[in-house]
């Protein structure tokens, strides 16, 4: 048995049809542990649909009226990349209430690890990127809601900045800046990555994110680390020790909220680092050791993973699992 519980539903899945976001991966990623016995049944939470109040916690009335009733204006499901239905809005609604039990479970356990979430492009009045609702925001909102904590801390490890949820929290003090020159058609030049610091407020976060990448946009983080096309194994862990120690130097935090995206990765479809899969997997190491050594309670998500193989995938989010048993056995 794990040392610790894993959120996840077999109704886990998008149903988005044929899709770079591979929809299927939830219930692969569950069969991959059970395969490889690295967990069992019973190591497994299965969650409740997070509620409409929850959900209001970030999310603006008028936005999930129009989720809820169907009416978003094209432009609106154009911004989702992602067919909108009424099943699709159950999926997202599920998902938000497995980080709710995930954020609770990792309170009271040290560690938990959630199959699903880490849509971390939502805003609060509109999705984007894949992302319907702010599964991460929501679940910390809701901790704070329940007196369960006062501050929060993410540290976002997809290859795409979470736009969302460093809008969500407010970290700018600043206007978005003006889009940068690649984005007219001129090709970035490779140039050593940089950490730019934001104020903070009760949540701090941290996006480390391929430069010349999604978002065009990218709203302030309390860190971001922005990293050039290439960036391999060791320049991405050097940045990430140096990013999240500098936060707990300045932030304690209640709770951290591991964004675990798989698409840092070298044959990603949608990404441009060259990260392997034993990067990947020492990242996953580096952060639960965090957490461990400052004994901060500590809940993970899944994020983007769009491998060309789909078995990659599959296996970069199942060394997520195993890096925490390893390092809270």
């Amino acid at each position: 048995m794990l040392p610790f519980k894993l959120v996840y539903r077999e109704e886990y899945y998008l149903p988005i049809g044929r899709h770079v976001f591979p929809s299927s991966k939830y219930r692969l990623i569950h069969r991959y542990l059970l395969d490889q016995g690295v967990i069992s049944e019973d190591d497994l939470l299965a969650p409740e649909p997070a509620s409409d109040d929850d959900v209001l916690l970030v999310h603006t009335p008028m936005y999930v009226h129009k989720l809820k009733t169907g009416t978003l204006s094209a432009r609106e499901e154009l911004e989702l990349e992602v067919p909108y239905s009424k099943e699709l809005v159950e999926a997202f609604w599920l998902q938000a209430g497995g980080s709710i039990l995930a954020a609770n479970r990792a309170l009271n356990d040290r560690v938990c690890v959630h199959l699903g979430g880490g849509f971390h492009h939502a805003f609060t009045d509109h999705g984007e990127g894949f992302c319907v609702l702010n599964d991460i925001a929501i679940a910390i909102r809701r901790m704070q809601k329940d007196n369960r904590i006062v501050r929060a801390m993410t540290v976002d490890c997809d290859v795409h900045q979470g736009n969302g949820t460093a809008a969500i929290f407010g970290n700018a003090q600043e206007p978005f800046p003006p889009p940068p020159a690649w984005s007219a058609g001129l090709t970035m030049p490779r140039k050593p990555a940089y950490m730019k610091q934001a104020q903070f407020g009760d949540v701090f976060t941290i996006s480390l994110q391929q430069e010349n990448n999604y978002p065009l946009w990218k709203p302030p983080s309390s860190i971001d680390v922005n990293l050039p096309d290439g960036t391999n194994d060791d320049e991405y862990l050097a940045w990430l020790e140096k990013a999240v120690a500098s936060a707990l130097e300045q932030f304690e935090p209640d709770l951290l909220v591991y964004v675990a995206g798989a698409d840092p990765y070298y044959e990603d479809q949608l990404g441009g680092l060259a990260l392997t899969l034993d990067g990947l997997r020492k990242r996953d190491e580096l952060v639960f050791r965090f957490a461990r050594n400052n004994s901060i309670p500590v809940m993970a998500t899944l994020a983007g993973g769009y491998a060309q193989r789909l078995e990659d995938t599959i296996r970069i989010h199942a060394n997520t699992v195993i890096a925490a048993k390893h390092i809270f056995k």
